[in-house]
């Protein structure tokens, strides 16, 4: 194991234990995933996540890819499981927000910002056509928002994205990342840096 994966397993194995005590049907309820199950109060979890499907078995909570049964890396393992331990009933999402408006975000704003909005905007500068292909290519769905703007449905709940402002004479363009208003329902404010921080990497890579 990488040492600074450490640390995540840990807290993984901390979250597996405490959802093997949960109702299997109220999480598949306040996560919006399907339970299938095979036994009393035993089954598997099936959803899409970052677009692709997972089976999450009840017996213990190792996110697999369905078709080759291969678990998923710890990183994303670790995402799923803050979203199934953080979940709870939320509203209807409505808005779009920024990190800045998550619990805590506003702490931890400036470093947020440096590593995915600025990073963003230093890729693409003003190749606006490069930066919606990119999406795109990333299955972005887009929507009238900004200059340009793509949606990235990364679990059931949890939902970021992608908005454009183009620059002018005066103003340089400029690139965020939102989030659903209903977000801390469903996940840790640092785990939505983390996704959100995937994103960016997809983007620029």
């Amino acid at each position: 194991m990488n040492e600074d994966q450490a640390p995540l397993e840990r807290r993984a194995d901390e979250l597996r234990a405490e959802l093997r005590t949960a109702d299997n049907h109220q999480l598949a309820f306040v996560t919006y995933t399907s339970f299938h199950e095979e036994s009393p109060n035993q089954g598997f979890f099936e959803f899409f996540y970052w677009g692709k499907p997972v089976v999450l078995p009840s017996e213990d909570f190792i996110a697999r890819d369905p078709e080759s049964n291969q678990a998923l890396p710890p990183i994303h393992q670790a995402m799923i499981l803050y979203y199934f331990y953080s979940s709870k009933g939320s509203p209807p999402a409505g808005n779009w927000i920024s990190f800045s408006e998550l619990a805590d975000g506003q702490f931890y704003n400036t470093a947020f910002q440096s590593y995915t909005s600025k990073k963003i905007c230093t890729h693409f500068d003003k190749d606006y056509q490069a930066f919606e292909e990119k999406c795109l290519s990333l299955c972005g769905e887009k929507i009238d928002f900004g200059d340009g703007a793509f949606q990235y449905q990364i679990l059931p709940q949890v939902a970021i994205l992608t908005v454009l402002w183009k620059g002018d004479d005066e103003f340089p363009p400029s690139y965020k990342i939102l989030f659903q208003d209903t977000a801390d329902y469903h996940l840790p404010t640092d785990a939505c840096a983390i996704l959100a921080s995937m994103l960016t990497g997809k983007l620029v890579e």
